[in-house]
């Protein structure tokens, strides 16, 4: 082995190993004081992208578990009130069926039934118009899907969740009409004996000497047992139900002959029966139910219109009837970890003036729930009818609720902590230091950080060896 002064090879070998010993002892100690194996590009380029990627993954499952809790908070916010809502429901039912009881009550009994009536109606308003979840209204229809016509002939009574936010035109193809009946003889002296109209099984006695006007004054004062209107037409009396559509019957049969000093509807029974509307909504053709028409198909599916009388008493209006414009406020929440990842459910309102609608056309004097009146027996029937249809209305939505929290919430919260626990183990596979691996490498590299030491010491000694050649 030749010995030099100059360069001392086997020093600048012990420095190097040396460097790499306390380089690797010196990672041991950050990965152990650290807890991660990368805490660096260097350390795992790939294993660091890879890391990176699920760390933003993690935060945002854990955000969107927070969000869908929120979210839960707020259904049953929602459902709390509606429920409220069920139960003031429930008790004006129960008036409205104490009202009904004719034979018991009188006027007085009814009018405070009535009075009780509209404070609840006035509870459930507020209820819908106040209830809240931080700044954000849940009842008043504002997070819910609207639909307004351009056209005054042309009411929106409601819409549902399959409904798509757009314009939509709205025709009527077939008009609907009312079931009519027209005295064959027009009246025009007084009825020259007693007479006996029976109409829609309804008696109405018709006293010797009264005029055609007051003939129609009297059949309209049973109105509400028969469901059918009296008035004149090219000066013959004319009768016609208040319902539209093919629901609406209308029988007439009197015991007086036809002549001019009778009501003119003679002795043959006479009968007809309503059409049903049948109309275009975004082009597509549906047959309706009295003058409301529904959209069955299409994105326009789920939207309800209802169409006004013409000019012509019995029928509505037919012809173009403008455009209705569905916008979707629906409450929507993101629960999941990326772009659009989102779940919507629509609340429409719940005011007594959304409730219920829809009855008109199948006979019944109110149109919703804010009308009501059972001042009366017959009136309290057919509240009866509406405060039904506005049970119906808070329940389905109460059911859509709680499908939405069980079945979108519940499920999506169950399965994003899963997808999480299942993220952050990937990721603490690939970052997180196998403790027992890296004290079996500290150790090594503590070791061999001593040995280098030491042979570095000797290795700086040996050009000393020289001096021994030079004595």
């Amino acid at each position: 082995m030749a010995l030099s002064i100059t360069n001392n090879v086997s020093s600048l070998n012990a420095q190097n190993n040396l460097t790499r010993a306390n380089n690797s002892l010196a990672q041991s100690v950050e990965r152990l004081s650290s807890g991660l194996k990368v805490n660096r590009g260097a350390d795992g380029p790939a294993a660091l992208v890879i890391s990176e990627k699920q760390r933003a993954q993690i935060a945002g499952l854990k955000q969107a578990i927070d969000n869908a809790d929120k979210a839960v908070s707020l259904v049953q916010t929602a459902e709390g009130a509606l429920n409220e809502i069920n139960s003031l429901l429930v008790k004006i039912r129960s008036l409205a069926i104490d009202s009904a009881n004719a034979g018991v009550n009188d006027a007085d009994a009814q009018a405070a039934n009535q009075a009780e009536i509209t404070n609840a109606l006035d509870t459930i308003n507020r209820i819908a118009n106040n209830t809240q979840f931080g700044q954000k209204k849940l009842l008043d229809g504002s997070s819910g899907i609207k639909g307004i016509s351009n056209d005054a002939d042309t009411t929106v009574l409601k819409t549902s969740t399959a409904t798509k936010a757009g314009n939509y035109a709205v025709a009527v193809t077939t008009a609907a009409q009312r079931a009519t009946a027209t005295a064959g003889t027009a009246q025009s002296g007084n009825l020259a004996a007693d007479e006996t109209l029976t109409v829609n099984g309804v008696s109405i006695t018709l006293a010797s000497g009264l005029s055609q006007a007051q003939v129609v004054s009297r059949i309209n004062e049973f109105t509400t047992q028969t469901g059918v209107t009296a008035d004149t037409a090219s000066g013959a009396t004319r009768l016609y139900t208040n319902q539209y559509g093919s629901a609406a019957d209308l029988s007439v049969i009197s015991n007086v002959a036809a002549g001019t000093t009778s009501s003119g509807f003679g002795t043959t029974l006479v009968t007809d029966t309503g059409v049903d509307v049948v109309g275009t909504i975004d082009g597509s053709s549906f047959n309706g139910v009295g003058n409301v028409l529904t959209a069955t198909s299409g994105n326009a599916n789920g939207l309800t219109v209802q169409f006004a009388t013409s000019a012509t008493p019995t029928t509505s209006v037919t012809g173009a009837q403008g455009t209705v414009t569905v916008t979707d406020n629906s409450l929507v929440f993101q629960i999941g970890a990326n772009q659009n990842q989102t779940a919507s459910i629509a609340i429409n309102a719940v005011g007594p003036s959304g409730l219920g609608l829809g009855l008109a056309a199948t006979g019944n004097q109110f149109s919703n729930l804010s009308q009501i009146d059972v001042t009366s027996a017959g009136k309290a029937q057919d509240a009866i009818g509406v405060i039904d249809a506005a049970i119906d209305d808070i329940t389905n939505l109460r059911g859509d609720l709680g499908a939405f929290q069980q079945n979108t919430l519940n499920s999506t919260i169950n399965n994003l902590q899963t997808t999480l626990e299942n993220t952050v183990n990937a990721e603490s596979t690939i970052r997180d230091t196998d403790f027992a691996e890296e004290i079996a490498n500290f150790t090594k590299n503590q070791v061999l950080v001593q040995a280098g030491t030491s042979v570095l010491k000797n290795a700086n000694q040996q050009p000393q060896l020289v001096l021994s050649l030079l004595q």
